[in-house]
């Protein structure tokens, strides 16, 4: 027999299902806290664990209609959040092993113009894509990025709410993989 937990979730999730934002904004504010709790955990870093965590939300939604979850909807966030945190841990463990490689070799890449043409080129396609952002996404996402101000502080400038600045960064970061994907190095 299913406990009343199970039910609401099961409903809620039926509801997303349906494309009922406000369900979602229910189970957002549900287990939003807990997760980036959970996230920073692994990251050690807030900013980083409420990116993540919005990732896994805005995944969460936009595949909301091919969702197949047989537990519980929280043991399934909770999954995504420590599958998202590993793959940012695998990520800097091959960035930090890139940059050491980098400060153990720099004399090799003194004289390198093809190096420098490819950052030239990345900078160009960076600044590219975002001017081909919403100017409100792009505010948010340079507000944050490059003047490491926090998604509140960014809340209260443009006087919108954390989640629509959360919503705009995450939009943002999509939108620049995407354009920067040729960048990318596949492993």
């Amino acid at each position: 027999m299913k406990t009343s937990a199970q039910l609401y979730e099961n409903l809620l999730l039926k509801r997303i299902k349906e494309e009922d934002k406000s369900a979602f904004s229910i189970l957002f504010s549900a287990y939003y806290a807990d997760l980036v709790m959970f996230s920073t955990t692994f990251t050690h870093n807030k900013s980083v664990a409420e990116e993540i965590v919005q990732d896994v939300f805005v995944r969460f939604w936009e595949g909301r209609h091919a969702l197949k979850i047989t537990g519980s909807l929280k043991s399934y966030l909770l999954k995504s959040v420590q599958n998202g945190c590993i793959d940012w841990l695998r990520h800097m463990k091959m960035r930090h092993a890139y940059e050491q490689y980098f400060v153990e070799n720099s004399s090799a890449f003194d004289n390198d113009n093809e190096s420098y043409q490819l950052c030239s080129e990345l900078q160009e396609r960076m600044q590219t894509a975002l001017e081909h952002l919403p100017k409100e996404v792009a505010e948010s996402f340079l507000k944050n990025r490059f003047e490491g101000l926090g998604y509140q502080d960014i809340a209260k400038l443009q006087g919108v709410s954390e989640r629509t600045v959360e919503v705009r960064i995450g939009k943002a970061l999509r939108l620049l993989r995407e354009h920067l994907r040729d960048y990318f190095i596949t492993i």
